[in-house]
Parts: C-alpha cells; sequence; structure tokens
C-alpha cells in the first residue's frame, strides 16, 4: 500500500482526544501506537491488544511520524 493510501487511515477529528491524529476514527492515538513500538512491543502484540486493529493501520502510524 502506498504511503497516501495509509495515511488516509489517519484522521483528525477535534472531539476526539483534543484533536491528535487517531486510526480511523477509532479512539486510538498515534502517539500510542508509536509508544508502544518505541517500549519494545511488536506488531503483533499490537494488533492482539485491539482486535479491530490491522497491520496497515501500524504502517500507517510510522509513515505519520515523519
Amino acid at each position: 500500500m502506498d504511503e497516501t493510501k495509509l495515511l488516509s487511515r489517519i484522521t483528525v477529528n477535534p472531539q476526539i482526544f483534543g484533536g491528535k491524529p487517531i486510526i480511523r476514527g477509532r479512539r486510538l492515538a498515534v502517539e500510542h501506537v508509536l509508544g508502544m513500538l518505541a517500549a519494545g512491543s511488536d506488531e503483533q502484540e499490537i494488533l492482539e491488544g485491539y482486535d479491530w486493529l490491522e497491520p496497515d493501520d501500524i504502517k500507517a502510524c510510522m509513515a505519520c511520524r515523519t
């Protein structure tokens, strides 16, 4: 999936988390996923913790950080 399509998974809604970037309108902030990765969690651990999350969502968070 190209970066533009990945980034379309990231949304901003002023009503959720004060307008911080979130994944597909859900209450999971990009910064939270990046924090879990930085703390040593791997993709599989994160996916197991959020049953609705998809691998491309994590890739979108990684693309968003740049």
